[in-house]
């Protein structure tokens, strides 16, 4: 228990890594847990709350039990946020991050190395290893989420229980292990950052869209979205923000930004969100199930785009390790936009 209280203790510090000092991989992983509960929708004391609960629940467990725990869930409330591979003291001068970083990624970073690239570190975004196998854990979000907009907490998370349910059987037979497995035989340090960065991306465009009031069109809302350099350049590659469901000129109304929470939610909560008042979504991406079901409740949809999308969470984390001295090197999906660098 003294190494949690350890834990605990770096991860309440207000700056993980001062300035010119040597970041090494768990200070990287703390900095990403950190920065993630501080954009959680459910905010701080909420997520503290949840981690107590978990730490009660694990002195519960008898010593068989708590051997084979994931001691990571007693301070870090993101499932699919993980160390994959790799000694945490390793120093870190350089990464390479990308959205989806596999076996493939990882040869490409072992090749880059034997040309003298200096590659420290593989981040991926979307999850691997125990992280995809664990990806339902972090689905709760979505009940808070939709609380906010003004739909009951218990019904929120009666209609969320069969979307969790399914999740976690379609993750069941997959290989998660994989990339974790070619890291290991490559020796690559090896991690992923998911929801911590869907929560910053979400935040951040929630804000944006709250600052300009209900009486965008859906037009406007796309322009809106070109407005941030990676959905410009989505677009310019076929892939940018689109309206699903809607037509250009029809006021958005209410505006709900739904872009974490591990994966997409049940079709269920649409009506449910009608209900309480919201009149646009805007996503990373949408199911035909549920894109038929916002058509019948008259709700408007915005897909942003999934990489795009994805890529400006990474990018204000990325930020904060680039201001540490850390290169950068995207690939993957990642469009790379630095907030720092001066123009």
């Amino acid at each position: 228990m003294e190494i949690l209280r350890r834990r605990q203790q770096v991860l309440v510090e207000e700056s993980v890594v001062e300035r010119g000092d040597t970041v090494k991989l768990q200070e990287i992983y703390n900095a990403a847990v950190s920065m993630g509960i501080k954009a959680d929708p459910r905010g701080s004391r909420e997520v503290n709350r949840l981690l107590k609960k978990e730490r009660e629940a694990f002195e519960k467990l008898d010593a068989d039990e708590q051997e084979s725990f994931d001691s990571e869930r007693l301070t870090n409330p993101f499932a699919d946020t993980r160390m994959l591979h790799g000694d945490p003291d390793t120093e870190v001068g350089s990464l390479m991050a990308g959205v989806d970083m596999e076996v493939q990624e990882l040869l490409l970073a072992d090749r880059l190395r034997e040309k003298g690239r200096s590659v420290d570190l593989v981040m991926a975004h979307h999850p691997e290893g125990k992280s995809l196998a664990a990806l339902a854990d972090v689905m709760t979000v979505q009940a808070d989420i939709w609380h906010q907009a003004g739909v009951p907490i218990n019904i929120g998370e009666a209609v969320l229980e069969g979307r969790q349910n399914e999740v976690m059987r379609g993750v069941m037979p997959l290989n998660h292990q994989r990339p974790v497995m070619a890291a290991e035989l490559l020796d690559i340090p090896f991690m992923c950052v998911h929801t911590p960065c869907d929560n910053l991306v979400n935040r951040h465009l929630q804000k944006h869209f709250d600052r300009k009031g209900e009486k965008l069109t859906l037009d406007e809302v796309v322009d809106e979205l070109k407005k941030f350099p990676e959905y410009e350049q989505a677009a310019a590659q076929n892939a940018g923000p689109t309206i699903v469901v809607g037509k250009q000129k029809r006021r958005a109304g209410r505006i709900l930004v739904d872009m974490t929470g591990g994966t997409g939610g049940p079709a269920e909560a649409i009506e449910k969100l009608a209900d309480a008042g919201v009149g646009t979504l805007v996503g990373m991406h949408i199911s035909e199930k549920n894109r038929k079901k916002a058509e019948e409740n008259k709700i408007n949809v915005v897909i942003a785009g999934h990489c795009a999308s994805d890529s400006i969470g990474m990018n204000l984390f990325l930020d904060e390790l680039e201001k540490k001295g850390i290169e950068v090197i995207p690939c993957s999906g990642l469009i790379r936009v630095s907030r720092i660098r001066k123009k």
